[in-house]
């Protein structure tokens, strides 16, 4: 493979392919950094973070007068924006804005060279270009439409993003250039895994649409009626009325997923519902109410739904998830493994279609037969499609298939989701009696176990 890709950077090649094969490359070496096994037997898959975490423009929160913290480069940028001449002398930082549209971001698409699968970027534009784009469509930018995201100081940049949802002129503008905005959970489906570059946009574009749908849902105040307005560069909202001046945050969901093992570790409880995909089974999974812990919430959620007891309960890891509705802007699944203390189902129809017990072997098939990348490479070509303007419609369903074509007889969710990775640590781990692999099962939420 290597000696392939070296011919593709001969200096004949143009540019783009040549930019294309150092992506590639970099693909190539990055998985060198994760556990990959797959046989005609197993599969396990293993990721330095979850799908969404990682985020590099979070890494580090700058100190109040530092010029990448919110509120000095708010003021920077307010500068910017005020004067016209400043483009061309711009002192660092400079600034980076990331469009969105109903909730999906601007995205581009680079065409996979030969066989190779089309790699997806957010379409970041300058601040000049964003200023620009919106006084054509006649809006004035100000410093109060733009949502910090965070910084990268060694390359002098602040990172922005902006709800564009109300100027519909952007979308032909937009795709003139090859731009289109693109639901994030298509862009989740269509990223590598194994591509470290592509799951730090990934957690770029899921932290910016769950701060901007956040905004959106807090537009007035829940004590006093009257209009929030941002402060601090979005991070935050406060009341207008002099009155209230009420402070609210960012909202964050807490889920409980667990996946449930009878105590031989033999067999584990999974669901699937109406909405999922055809054939689909997953964890349990549920809201935190008020008043109960992360353990307490396991055990109740799973003797609401199926009627199984449950003892002792570990925790796995957890997983940001901002690609549920608008009205939640971002969940964090909070993930455990859980032991039955019963093993006799009684499905709540009204939350799930039906419930189970898989034995292990059924499970790895699952695991198996799942074709992931195949869906990975139908999703990036979806959003190829999109940005160059002749998407077609596409059933991801169908790549959910064994080898032969046939329908798989069951399947779980991908390695993007938090899910996949509880079922996979306990499909692949060792075989231990069920005491023994409760002792053994892992208890911190490093991935390097999974």
């Amino acid at each position: 493979m290597f000696f392939s890709l070296l011919s593709q950077a001969s200096p004949l090649f143009s540019l783009s392919k040549k930019v294309s094969f150092l992506h590639t490359l970099t693909k190539t070496l990055s998985r060198l950094t994760i556990t990959k096994t797959i046989s005609t037997s197993t599969m396990a898959i293993n990721l330095k973070s979850h799908a969404f975490a990682g985020n590099p423009l979070r890494s580090k929160t700058p100190k109040a007068e530092d010029p990448f913290a919110p509120i000095p480069a708010l003021e920077t940028l307010k500068t910017q924006l005020l004067d016209s001449t400043t483009e061309h002398h711009v002192s660092p930082p400079t600034f980076k804005v990331l469009p969105f549209r109903k909730g999906r971001p601007l995205a581009s698409s680079n065409g996979g060279v030969g066989d190779l699968v089309p790699n997806w970027n957010l379409g970041w534009i300058s601040l000049a270009d964003c200023k620009d784009y919106l006084a054509n469509s006649g809006v004035q930018l100000n410093g109060d439409s733009l949502v910090y995201l965070g910084s990268r100081p060694a390359d002098d940049v602040v990172y922005w993003a902006i709800d564009v949802s109300d100027e519909g002129g952007l979308v032909t503008e937009f795709a003139t250039k090859q731009l289109s905005f693109v639901e994030v959970r298509t862009l989740m489906v269509a990223t590598d895994w194994a591509d470290s570059v592509a799951m730090r946009e990934l957690a770029i574009a899921g932290h910016a649409r769950a701060l901007l749908e956040w905004h959106s849902i807090s537009r007035f105040c829940g004590h006093c009626g009257e209009k929030m307005v941002p402060i601090e560069a979005g991070s935050r909202k406060q009341c207008s009325s002099e009155l209230c001046k009420k402070k609210v945050y960012p909202r964050v969901d807490p889920v409980v997923i667990m996946l449930i093992i009878d105590r031989e570790n033999d067999r584990a409880l999974l669901s699937k519902q109406s909405r999922f995909v055809p054939r689909m089974w997953s964890c349990l999974a549920g809201f935190i109410e008020p008043g109960e812990s992360l353990e307490e919430a396991v055990r109740r959620e799973t003797w609401e739904e199926t009627g199984i007891e449950v003892g002792e309960v570990v925790y796995h890891s957890s997983q940001p998830w901002p690609v549920g509705p608008s009205s939640m802007p971002c969940q964090l699944m909070v993930g455990f493994h859980a032991y039955a203390k019963s093993l006799e189902i009684n499905v709540d129809k009204e939350e799930l279609e039906d419930a189970q017990w898989h034995n292990r072997e059924d499970v790895k098939k699952a695991l198996t037969f799942a074709e992931y990348q195949k869906a990975q490479r139908t999703a990036a070509v979806k959003v190829e499609q999109m940005c160059k303007g002749v998407e077609k419609g596409q059933n991801l369903a169908a790549d959910f298939n064994v080898e032969s074509g046939e329908l798989a007889t069951m399947f779980v969710p991908g390695p993007f989701a938090i899910a996949h990775h509880l079922i996979s640590s306990w499909v692949y781990h060792d075989s231990l009696s069920g005491v023994e692999a409760h002792l053994k099962l892992p208890r911190s939420g490093s991935m390097s176990s999974l």
